[in-house]
C-alpha cells in the first residue's frame, strides 16, 4: 500500500429538502457529472433509504442525519477493500463516544449502543481491475427520533440513550473530521492499528455467543477479522469457521 501521509480531501456538502435515497441520488449524479472525491448529499427527508440485506432504513423527517459520500479510494486494492469499512465504522464511534458509553461496531458494519441498533452504513463499490474506481458510503444514524413504528427488532437513537436534543449538521461536521483523521490512516502504515481497533471495538468481541448459520445455531467466539471482511469464528467445539458477510447472523 502506497505511503500517502498527506492526503486531504475537501468535503463538498450538497443538502436535499428529499430525496428517496442518497446512495441512489449520489451515484446518478456522478454518472452524470464525475463528481470530486469528497462530495457529500444530506437530506432531511430520504422517502427510500437502504440498508444492508436489502432492507429500508426508517428515519423520521427532521430528526436523524441520513448521507451519502462519494470516494476514490483507488489506493486500496479489492482484496482489502474491507479497510474502508472500517475506517467509517470507527470514524462514526469516534463521534458517538463523545456523548456516551457503550457503543460498538456489530460485524461487518451496523453501530450499536449496548444490544441496539443506532447507525446503519451501506457502502457500494464499482471496481476496475484490482482497484476501486469509487466507493459510496451511505450512512443513517438515528439522532432526535424519539418513537420509532417499523419492524426493525432493535432500533435506538442518541436521544433515547441520553436524554438530550441535538444540533444535526453539528453531528454531521463531526463525523467529517472524524472521517478525515480515520481515512488518513488507510494511506498510511496506521493501516493495521486501524485493523486492530476495528476489532477491538467489535460488538461481542469478548466471550461466547450464539450464531445462526444456513438454519444451524451455534455458540462461538470471535477469532478475528480478515483484510477482505471475512469474519473468523471459533465454536465450542473448537473448530474455526470463515463467513462472508450474510452467511452468518448474531442471535440478539
Amino acid at each position: 500500500m502506497p505511503i500517502m501521509e498527506n492526503k486531504e480531501i475537501i468535503f463538498i456538502k450538497d443538502r436535499l429538502p428529499e430525496t428517496g435515497s442518497t446512495n441512489t441520488y449520489l451515484q446518478e449524479l456522478d454518472n452524470e457529472r464525475h463528481l470530486p472525491e469528497g462530495y457529500l448529499v444530506y437530506t432531511d427527508t430520504q422517502r427510500a433509504g437502504r440498508g444492508q440485506r436489502g432492507n429500508s432504513w426508517e428515519s423520521e423527517p427532521g430528526k436523524n442525519l441520513t448521507f451519502s459520500l462519494l470516494l476514490r479510494p483507488e489506493h486500496i486494492s479489492a482484496n482489502q477493500q474491507f479497510l474502508l469499512s472500517q475506517a467509517v465504522s470507527l470514524a462514526m464511534t469516534d463521534v458517538l463516544n463523545q456523548y456516551a458509553p457503550g457503543f460498538s461496531i456489530k460485524w461487518p458494519n451496523d453501530i450499536y449502543w449496548e444490544d441496539k441498533k443506532i447507525a446503519g452504513i451501506l457502502i457500494e463499490n464499482v471496481l476496475s481491475g484490482s482497484t476501486f474506481a469509487r466507493s459510496i458510503v451511505g450512512i443513517g444514524l438515528n439522532i432526535n427520533q424519539e418513537k420509532f413504528i417499523s419492524d426493525a427488532p432493535n432500533p435506538v437513537s442518541l436521544t433515547q440513550i441520553t436524554g438530550h436534543t441535538y444540533d444535526i449538521d453539528r453531528l454531521l461536521d463531526q463525523f467529517i473530521d472524524a472521517f478525515r483523521r480515520r481515512y488518513l490512516q488507510t494511506f498510511t502504515n496506521s493501516s493495521q492499528s486501524l485493523r486492530e481497533e476495528y476489532l477491538s471495538t467489535l460488538y461481542r468481541n469478548d466471550g461466547r455467543y450464539p450464531y445462526d448459520s444456513a438454519s444451524e445455531k451455534f455458540y462461538a467466539s470471535i477469532v478475528g477479522v480478515e483484510p477482505d471482511g471475512h469474519l473468523i469464528l471459533m465454536t465450542d467445539a473448537g473448530e474455526e469457521r470463515r463467513f462472508a458477510f450474510k452467511e452468518v447472523s448474531f442471535l440478539l
